[in-house]
């Protein structure tokens, strides 16, 4: 399985012998491996363990992440529009200029997930 570049097709930021997209990325990110800049479009991470990943400006548009530790992941400026990231654990992860869809948008989280999401964002809600 090859992850290529979301910035130049023909350019494999990581090359495995697995058989999935979901367990090439897990493989990449145990490794340590810089994935910024995949093209993950689509990709079916549900479940995946993600955490510290540099995902920087990868697009995950319309992935399925249901469920993925994206704890301490830095995702800024990754494209997550249509994601969804249902049960996702986000705390701690770097949502600096990250792409969603705006006022109609599609990607998705869980009511559990506000708050870990808004401290994601960066913003502190007060009473």
């Amino acid at each position: 399985m090859k992850i290529y570049s979301r910035f130049d097709s023909k350019k494999i930021i990581y090359e495995s012998e697995k058989e999935t997209m979901k367990e090439a990325v897990v493989e990449a990110v145990s490794k340590d491996t810089n994935l910024r800049g995949a093209n993950l479009r689509g990709a079916d991470l549900g479940d995946a363990n993600l955490r510290g990943a540099n995902l920087r400006g990868a697009d995950l548009g319309d992935a399925d992440l249901r469920g993925a530790d994206l704890g301490d992941a830095d995702l800024r400026g990754a494209d997550l529009r249509g994601a969804n990231l249902g049960d996702a654990d986000l705390r701690g992860a770097d949502f600096y200029h990250v792409l969603f869809y705006g006022k109609t948008g599609t990607t998705k989280i869980k009511k559990s997930q506000i708050e870990d999401f808004h401290k994601a964002l960066g913003i502190i809600i007060e009473d």
